[in-house]
């Protein structure tokens, strides 16, 4: 159930994310400026971070936070998973002491 919850809300992070990043405009979009405009534009400061970039920094921290969460969770799953019962074993262990082939045993040469 947490399992769940936690991929739901990664989906959630996921698009919302993707929305963000398209929405703000990109600090290549003024290289022009660098053939004849101000080039403070380009390499100068950005002054502070906008409302959009510190939400979208937020939401990456949230994604890969999540994302941490969730393959850890996954693996213990996964680890329960590959317990086996004895009696699973104890039959295994069985079935290796027979022999398997229908090949006969070479004779002896002397």
């Amino acid at each position: 159930m947490l399992t769940n919850i936690l991929l739901g809300l990664h989906l959630a992070v996921t698009v919302a994310v993707i929305i963000l990043v398209l929405l703000q405009q990109g600090r290549g979009s003024d290289a022009g400026a660098v053939f004849g405009g101000s080039s403070q534009s380009v390499f100068g400061s950005r002054g502070s971070a906008s409302f959009l970039s510190r939400l979208t920094a937020g939401l990456a921290t949230l994604f890969f936070v999540n994302s941490l969460v969730l393959a850890w969770l996954y693996n213990r799953d996964q680890a329960d998973l590959s317990v086996t019962a004895p009696n699973a074993v104890e039959a295994v262990t069985d079935e290796a002491a027979e022999p398997q082939s229908d090949v006969p045993d070479a004779p002896d040469s002397n």
